[in-house]
């Protein structure tokens, strides 16, 4: 509103320009969220794996994480590979150690390794006595296996090592936790047939002996890889991969999973 003398704001002026201050304060307000924001995300690593991965392989990788970058904090979260994939679209997760296949188009996906498997057997077994176990000796055997519904792919790999052989297994009990099927077979239950990393749950009365296989049974079911969201960038991301490639290129990860020759190949 202009008089002959003055320039003045009229009544809608001064509500709109309350009302731009408003706006401006707020925005520079949302700003400064997310560059703080921005900053702790550079700082937070989270990382999602299964549990052969969180029990096999990570411990002694976050380690040396810790060790090279101390500034950076780690956190861990085990859940199956379906769920790892739902948390890394959602931007919850910044790496997952994951299951194949991976068919979202906005994840990327690097193969690491194929995991091996041992035999858990009671110590005071005849078969305790061998360097290492064939199928064909193991097929007799009552077994005990990972729960078919719990854990799909750890069956699938099973199965595929009896079948590659010409051999049935002989299923007596199904358990859902690595750790259930150790302490039935020190109860003397039965075999169980448990990937290399479970080799590290030390129970009385159990030895773990590798499996001999005359044929290849490499497929999804044993494989283990890296995914992460093409749409986010994460520099604490990228060292964490770039010291999984150190650590595999010297061949300590495999030593924790039990990988054989066809690890990143």
């Amino acid at each position: 509103m202009r008089s002959a003398r003055h320039v003045a704001l009229t009544p809608a002026g001064v509500v709109l320009r309350r009302d731009a201050r408003s706006i401006l304060e707020q925005v520079a307000a949302a700003e400064l969220r997310v560059r703080q924001l921005s900053k702790a995300k550079e700082t937070v690593l989270s990382i999602g794996a299964i549990d052969s991965a969180a029990v096999g392989l990570l411990p002694a990788l976050l380690g040396e994480f810790k060790e090279l970058h101390p500034e950076i904090e780690t956190r861990l979260v085990e859940c199956t590979s379906a769920q790892q994939l739902q948390l890394l679209l959602s931007g919850r997760l910044d790496l997952a150690f994951v299951r194949p296949p991976v068919r979202e188009s906005s994840l990327q996906y690097e193969f690491l390794m194929y995991e091996t498997l041992v035999i858990a057997l009671p110590s005071d077994h005849a078969l305790a006595a061998r360097d290492g176990i064939d199928i064909h000796d193991l097929a007799p055997m009552p077994l005990i296996v990972p729960a078919r519904k719990v854990r799909p792919h750890s069956y699938k790999a099973i199965m595929r090592a009896f079948h590659v052989d010409g051999e049935e297994a002989r299923i007596v009990l199904e358990a859902a936790e690595r750790q259930t099927m150790v302490s039935l077979v020190a109860a003397g239950i039965s075999l169980a047939l448990v990937p290399n990393w479970a080799a590290k749950l030390q129970v009385p009365g159990v030895v773990y002996r590798p499996l001999r296989l005359e044929s290849s049974v490499e497929g999804p079911e044993s494989a283990l890889g890296l995914a992460w969201s093409e749409d986010v960038r994460s520099g604490p991301r990228q060292m964490f991969v770039d010291l999984i490639h150190t650590s595999f290129a010297k061949g300590n990860a495999m030593a924790g999973l039990g990988g054989g020759p066809s690890a990143r190949t």
